[in-house]
C-alpha cells in the first residue's frame, strides 16, 4: 500500500515539474520579438494569396529553419512560411521584400532582427502569373516594417 502511494507522489511531483517547465517554455515563446508590417497590396505566400492589411510576424520555432507564422487578425488570414535558407542578418532594420510576376506580388524575403529568410516562391504560380496583365502600377514591390 506504501509503495503505491509512493508512486502515486512521484507521479504527481513528474507531471507537476513537467507542467512549470511547460509553463517556462510557453512564456519564453511570448516573450520573443514580434515584427509588424502593414502591407497596402495583395501578395502570395506559400502559395496562398493573403489580403492587403496588417501582419504580424513571428518565428514558429527558436530554429529559424522552422520558418515563420504570418497572421493577419483583421482579415483573419495566416500562413506559415518555411525559407529555403537563412542567414544572419547585418543590420537591425526589419523589412520584406517581394517579386513581381505579371500581376501578382510574391513574398521571397522577409528580414527581422537577426534573421534573413528567402523564400522559395513555386514555379507553377510564377508561370500562371507571368500570363496575367500586371496590376496598378501604383503598388511598391517592397515593405518596410516596425518592430514591437
Amino acid at each position: 500500500m506504501k509503495k503505491i502511494r509512493a508512486i502515486n507522489l512521484l507521479a504527481s511531483s513528474l507531471l507537476a515539474l513537467i507542467g512549470v517547465f511547460g509553463l517556462a517554455a510557453a512564456t519564453q515563446a511570448q516573450t520573443r520579438s514580434e515584427i509588424v508590417v502593414t502591407l497596402p497590396f495583395d501578395f502570395v505566400a506559400s502559395n496562398t494569396t493573403l489580403p492587403a492589411g496588417k501582419y504580424a510576424l513571428r518565428p514558429v520555432s527558436d530554429d529559424p529553419a522552422d520558418g515563420l507564422f504570418l497572421s493577419n487578425y483583421e482579415h483573419h488570414a495566416s500562413v506559415i512560411v518555411h525559407p529555403i535558407e537563412t542567414e544572419e542578418a547585418s543590420s537591425n532594420k526589419p523589412n520584406v521584400g517581394f517579386q513581381r510576376v505579371g500581376g501578382e506580388l510574391f513574398l521571397n524575403r522577409i528580414q527581422t532582427t537577426d534573421t534573413i529568410y528567402n523564400l522559395p516562391v513555386s514555379r507553377a504560380q510564377v508561370m500562371r502569373a507571368a500570363t496575367q496583365p500586371p496590376q496598378g502600377s501604383g503598388s511598391p514591390a517592397s515593405g518596410n516594417s516596425g518592430s514591437n
